[in-house]
């Protein structure tokens, strides 16, 4: 995804372990200046949270303030459970301790991960333990920014009430999830609060000086406040198979793919029953974000492109490779390998993945086709540019414009779908947004590298035959930019471009007649639209033949 997926590169050692996964669980909790209110809740009161997905619970949080710091218990449907504690001295918050439990762990046990973050200046003192060892990072960030878990409720009212006593209508804010500092800007009008953060908006109902609701639209996520014990969630891993179905005319094999950069990547190459000799393969390419071989969006249940498209390629005589990108899932990579990439170094997993199939001798090294998603329309031409034996490419919703027009557009619709703000205010936000991505830019080298790249060097070099999907109701990669792109390639020469243009598609290629990512959570198919499927079939059957 491009929109509003902050996770990318720019990560920390911290940010690639369970945190990172609990970070794109769910949409962000970001806080809100409330002016006005009455005092937070009295020292050592117990408040009970619960986080909804539409009408399912997907996190439970307890959570109890003392004079000297803010504790919490965060629990995520499948995931470990994470304790953490925010130092307050005088009604300042100081550390924030972020504690990580193996699945099903007891109260009381060993934390498998801890992380201390300390701001000290314009930087922040990163103290991380596991496994009995022990280590410190200095991060670059700016003077006065807090440390903060998006996941937390807790952290919404805590940040607000510093915000609010600091009489603040922007602050920045150190996301322990990717260790960037981020500008958040606030609004409040009633008992409403509107926070904006790279286009993402979050509103939050309070009552009694604590939140009684927070909304985050983007991702149809509500967390309420509520009286009783919360219910217990279940916090093993969740198992996902990417075996092939029964019955189904293919087969699926888990391989790994070795990289010259001293990891593997794992993924799963289905191959078509019943057909001998060579085959034709398309490599799956994820859009932004860590993703799974699966393409999966925790927020949009049954939500998995990339299988999708390796049954309808299967069932037509292609073979397809689908792989967890580097850091995720059960490929290699973690760590500062993934903290620092840029879409270039993910093109470069591409080629890995590429030399690997022309290794295999059930493979037709002259039949590899590259499928790029949003980024990975970004990613795909890198690729097939750098290796011209590649047959086809196939771009869904990729993007035409740099990275910084495409959040300064995002960023645009966010702000003008405010309903809480005064025009003054809204001005404001808009004049804030500059600065807020130069920030990004600086503190996240795949934001910087985003921003900077512009996809239409790449796509005026691309020979092979290319494919254009796009949707006409995508609000994250406006179908204009895909007669940008056309357009472009054909004008430098490619005469073998295709653009096949989709009513009522949105930006996941699911049937949408709105397009707006609020409502992603909420659609009732979440399968890739059928015609879709069946164009990019056609299209590959026949531009791969023998």
């Amino acid at each position: 995804m491009i929109f509003v997926r902050l996770s990318r590169g720019g990560r920390f050692v911290w940010g690639m372990m369970v945190l990172a996964v609990l970070a794109l669980a769910l949409g962000v909790l970001w806080p809100s200046v409330v002016r006005a209110q009455p005092a937070p809740a009295a020292a050592g009161s117990a408040m009970q949270y619960v986080y909804l997905l539409g009408t399912d619970t997907l996190a439970t949080e307890r959570v109890t303030l003392t004079n000297t710091a803010a504790l919490g218990v965060l629990q995520y449907r499948n995931q470990p459970r994470v304790e953490w504690s925010h130092a307050m001295s005088n009604g300042r918050l100081g550390a924030l301790t972020l504690k990580v439990f193996a699945p099903g762990a007891a109260e009381g046990a060993t934390p498998v991960q801890e992380f201390v973050f300390t701001p000290e200046g314009d930087s922040v003192i990163v103290a991380i333990t596991q496994g009995g060892r022990s280590q410190q990072q200095v991060a670059r960030s700016r003077a006065g920014a807090l440390p903060v878990m998006g996941r937390s409720v807790l952290h919404t009212a805590l940040l607000s009430a510093q915000a609010r006593r600091l009489e603040l209508t922007s602050a920045p804010l150190f996301m322990t999830s990717g260790g960037q500092t981020m500008n958040a800007t606030f609004a409040f009008r009633g008992d409403t609060s509107t926070t904006t953060l790279a286009g993402l908006t979050i509103q939050a109902v309070w009552s009694n000086g604590m939140p009684s609701e927070v909304l985050v639209p983007a991702q149809n996520l509500r967390a309420v406040r509520v009286a009783s014990t919360v219910p217990t969630l279940p916090s093993t891993a969740e198992v996902i198979s990417y075996a092939a179905p029964a019955n189904a005319p293919y087969t699926s094999e888990d391989v790994i793919i070795p990289t010259p950069h001293g990891f593997s990547l794992a993924g799963t190459l289905t191959r078509p029953r019943g057909v001998s000799g060579r085959v034709p393969v398309v490599v799956t390419i994820s859009g932004s974000g860590p993703q799974d071989r699966d393409s999966r969006i925790a927020t949009v249940r049954g939500y998995a492109p990339f299988r999708d498209f390796a049954d309808t390629l299967g069932r037509r005589g292609i073979a397809v490779l689908r792989y967890d990108d580097r850091g995720v899932g059960a490929s290699g990579g973690k760590g500062a390998l993934r903290d620092t990439a840029t879409s270039a170094d993910f093109a470069a997993d591409v080629a890995s993945v590429v030399a690997y199939l022309r290794t295999r001798p059930d493979v037709d090294s002259s039949r590899i086709a590259l499928m790029g998603h949003s980024e990975g329309g970004l990613i795909a031409p890198l690729a097939a540019v750098a290796d011209a034996r590649v047959r086809a490419v196939v771009l869904l919703a990729g993007p035409a414009y740099n990275g910084r027009r495409v959040l300064e557009y995002q960023n645009g619709l966010a702000i003008a779908a405010m309903p809480s703000l005064t025009d003054r205010q809204r001005d404001s936000v808009r004049a804030s947004v500059p600065a807020a991505l130069d920030s990004l830019a600086r503190s996240n080298r795949w934001m910087g590298y985003f921003m900077a790249t512009d996809p239409l060097a790449a796509a005026r070099r691309l020979r092979q035959p290319v494919l254009i999907v796009q949707g006409n109701t995508d609000m994250q990669v406006t179908p204009e930019q895909a007669d940008t792109l056309a357009g472009a390639m054909r004008a430098a020469g490619n005469r073998q471009v295709t653009l096949r243009r989709f009513p009522g598609v949105n930006h996941l290629l699911l049937n949408d007649p709105s397009g707006a990512p609020q409502g992603y959570g909420t659609l009732p198919d979440t399968r890739v639209r059928r015609d879709v499927l069946g164009t990019v079939a056609d299209w590959l059957v026949q531009t791969l033949r023998p």
